[in-house]
């Protein structure tokens, strides 16, 4: 409920890493190069890159793994979360991005879009969680 959301546009900046996990469970990570550019007194100027590593789970991590390659523009949706360590008495901490939505940039580019072959037995799950009722149609 008090999760800090972050939106990233950037893109890929490596392969795509996708492991299987117990249970029928799947986590795939990836980095994402993100260099700001404005356009300043008549010319565009860069800025430096940050970089930002994220996460997806289950479902969107396969559908990560199947599209996404080395270079391509993409916009990631998700939690910042911190992970706190300590190493030689020092307390350490990462950000990483926790995915809820990935897709292609397409300000950059076109893209195609396949369902998944769930997706086509069972339907996409209606706007708002809740089926229509009988006779009247989804909004």
């Amino acid at each position: 409920m008090y999760d800090t959301q972050i939106t990233l546009t950037g893109r890929v900046g490596g392969d795509v890493t996708l492991r299987e996990l117990a249970e029928g469970r799947a986590v795939a990570s990836f980095r994402v190069a993100c260099r700001p550019s404005r356009y300043r007194d008549g010319e565009w100027v860069t800025g430096a890159t940050s970089w930002h590593t994220v996460k997806a789970w289950n479902r969107l991590a396969r559908h990560v793994a199947a599209s996404l390659s080395t270079g391509d523009p993409v916009v990631v949706h998700g939690r910042l979360v911190a992970d706190v360590w300590e190493r030689d008495g020092k307390q350490q901490t990462s950000f990483e991005v926790v995915a809820s939505a990935v897709g292609h940039d397409l300000t950059h580019g076109t893209s195609t879009f396949a369902r998944s072959v769930a997706e086509q037995v069972e339907g996409p799950a209606p706007a708002g969680g809740a089926a229509p009722a009988a006779g009247q149609r989804a909004a």
